[in-house]
């Protein structure tokens, strides 16, 4: 049994959460220039606007909210609702990166990155999923990172909590499968947005947000659910998941310069 992919995204509703910037932003314009009913999700409400004022009346909806917020995330997915009776894909991008390794590690920005990348994205599918399961029809995307494949330098709470997007993908997908509802896993390498500009590394395989954005969306029309991106960079790092532990950290000693 294959996923349903979604090939034209015209006329369709699409809920982004984390639209203000990066890859976000990228793929809202991208789906408002094909026609797509978008509802503009994030804190900075003053970036929504002008992402909303590209399509025509009515095309989009600007739902500001915090998605560590239950009570924000539910009063969005009310208004949604009130708009346009329900959505086709939720396409979870926000998310919080901090550089931590453990000479500086702080639990409290730990405990914001978990909040914000993983108990998020769980936050807005436990509000989407009862429609989507009456309707046996829907799509879920979630934006990881290749991040959450193995131990990386300077992701002490970034890499886990990207790892446990993957576990939840996972057990989404085989849990939804069956009922009509796709699943969307997408794993981006290194994209250049206001978050990778905090890095003072070189970044191998840097692509663009809009890059990005097409990735993402080609693989949403396709119906795939391990969307990942850019290959030669995330073939690579799956590979080196299947390394014994002693050759893996010899390879990123050896080739992550940090």
């Amino acid at each position: 049994m294959k996923q349903k992919g979604l090939p034209d995204f015209s006329e369709k509703r699409v809920w982004l959460i984390g639209a203000s910037s990066g890859i976000g932003e990228a793929c809202a314009k991208a789906l408002i220039k094909t026609g797509a009913k978008v509802a503009l999700s994030s804190r900075r409400v003053e970036r929504l606007h002008p992402i909303a004022d590209l399509g025509h009346p009515g095309q989009a909806l600007v739902v500001p909210l915090d998605v560590t917020v239950d009570a924000q995330l539910k009063n969005g997915y009310q208004s949604i609702l009130s708009a346009w009776g329900g959505i086709d894909l939720l396409l979870f991008v926000s998310g919080m990166y901090a550089p931590l390794r453990a000479d500086n590690f702080d639990i409290d920005i730990a405990e914001q990155t978990i909040d914000a990348n993983l108990l998020g994205p769980m936050r807005s599918v436990a509000l989407v999923l009862p429609e989507m399961l009456k309707a046996h029809a829907g799509h879920i995307a979630i934006v990881g990172s290749v991040a959450g494949y193995s131990g990386l330098p300077k992701a002490l709470a970034y890499g886990p909590s990207k790892a446990a997007i993957i576990n939840f993908c996972e057990t989404l997908y085989y849990d939804l499968l069956p009922q009509g509802v796709s699943v969307h896993m997408i794993s981006p390498g290194f994209v250049a947005t206001e978050a990778t500009a905090q890095n003072d590394f070189e970044m191998p395989a840097l692509i663009s947000a809009e890059e990005a954005a097409t990735e993402i969306l080609n693989g949403i029309q396709r119906g795939e659910f391990d969307i990942h991106f850019p290959k030669r960079f995330s073939r690579f790092l799956k590979f080196l998941r299947i390394m014994p532990y002693p050759i893996y950290f010899w390879i990123v000693r050896r080739f992550v310069k940090i």
